[in-house]
């Protein structure tokens, strides 16, 4: 799939709103599964996820602040939440949707670049780095080396 650099602002609206809505569902994913995870292994996990619930939150207000300066509307639908019974389920849940909002950012801030939206660039920049910092939370929790992200 060949990424789109060169994009218009309505275009630009169009990607932030998916990621409005990536961001929407981590909220709402870092919520239930903070609160569900079960076990001794998963109690420290269990408590960073609550954390990360609320970097989540300050992510989607700031990427809702973008839509609106380009003259967007933020939408109200997140992507959809996958659950499960299984605590070692949830947490690779997460790190996919992780992996996939390193990716999406990163297409964004090339993009945002391109269009001479440097501040924007920047505001994705600082989410970056947390969303690093989850990734590396959830890959300690699963025992694994962090993912490369492409």
């Amino acid at each position: 799939m060949k990424e789109e650099t060169k994009i218009d602002r309505k275009r630009m609206i169009q990607l932030l709103n998916e990621d409005l809505a990536r961001e929407y569902q981590a909220i709402i994913s870092y919520v239930i599964y903070s609160q569900t995870l079960k076990g001794a292994e998963y109690n420290h996990i269990a408590q960073e996820l609550e954390k990360h619930a609320g970097e989540e939150l300050q992510h989607a207000l700031k990427i809702a602040k973008q839509i609106d300066y380009f003259n967007g509307e933020p939408t109200n639908k997140p992507k959809e939440v996958r659950v499960s019974d299984k605590a070692r389920d949830m947490l690779k849940f997460d790190l996919e949707n992780e992996q996939q909002t390193l990716i999406n950012y990163r297409q964004r801030i090339r993009q945002a670049d391109a269009m001479g939206e440097y501040p924007l660039g920047e505001v994705l920049r600082e989410i970056i780095a947390q969303e690093q910092e989850h990734l590396q939370d959830l890959a300690d929790a699963l025992g694994i080396d962090t993912p490369k992200i492409e």
